[in-house]
């Protein structure tokens, strides 16, 4: 069966259990990040569903390739992947795009750590990561404006000159106060748009 499989051993109890421990890790960790920070301030369940797979196949590539040698052009290629991947989504927005990376990074991290990094230096680095990014997005000073998606079905109101309109009927629909509006995306077909409402 191992030799079925291209595997030394069908189990390892050692390696089995030092991937569930750092998995652990990092799931817990990333959560934090996604449900506790960004969901709570962003309501993106999209977001959500791909941050975390992101995360846990990051730190699945990184914890099963770091037993196995490989060369450059190997690392190189798989991280073209990810950049011809980038490339070809449609485009989001920069603090979206920096979750991205958090999530990514905290796999990573977890996943190649070794013998040299104790358990409470990883637990450390990856708490002052969670921290941060915790204090920079929930603390009311550093954060004088929230934002959401919504869709908006008024487009006539999304040209330059009734700004003022435009934001006068968001308030009045949300009841929030609107400071200013991105427009995201817009349907010609269906009369509506993707808009991101700053408040």
């Amino acid at each position: 069966m191992n030799e079925l499989l291209g595997a030394k051993s069908l189990l390892d109890i050692d390696d089995l259990t030092k991937l569930f421990s750092r998995l652990a890790i990092d799931v817990a960790f990333a959560a934090i990040v996604i449900r506790v920070v960004y969901y709570r301030l962003y309501r993106n369940r999209e977001y959500v569903f791909t941050y975390f797979l992101f995360n846990i196949i990051t730190f699945s590539l990184c914890f099963l390739l770091r037993k196995v040698p490989i060369e450059l052009g190997f690392a190189l290629g798989l991280f073209a992947v990810f950049g011809i991947l980038r490339y070809r989504t449609e485009p989001i927005r920069i603090r979206d795009l920096t979750y991205l990376f958090i999530v990514i990074g905290i796999g990573i991290l977890n996943a190649v750590a070794n013998k040299k990094i104790s358990v409470a230096e990883l637990l450390l680095v990856n708490g002052t990561i969670v921290s941060a990014t915790a204090l920079l997005e929930l603390y009311p000073t550093n954060r004088s404006q929230r934002s959401t998606p919504v869709q908006y079905d008024n487009v006539d109101l999304l040209r330059p000159e009734n700004k003022s309109d435009l934001l006068a009927d968001l308030t009045r629909r949300t009841g929030l106060a609107v400071k200013r509006v991105e427009v995201q995306k817009i349907d010609m077909l269906r009369d509506s748009a993707e808009i991101t409402i700053f408040y």
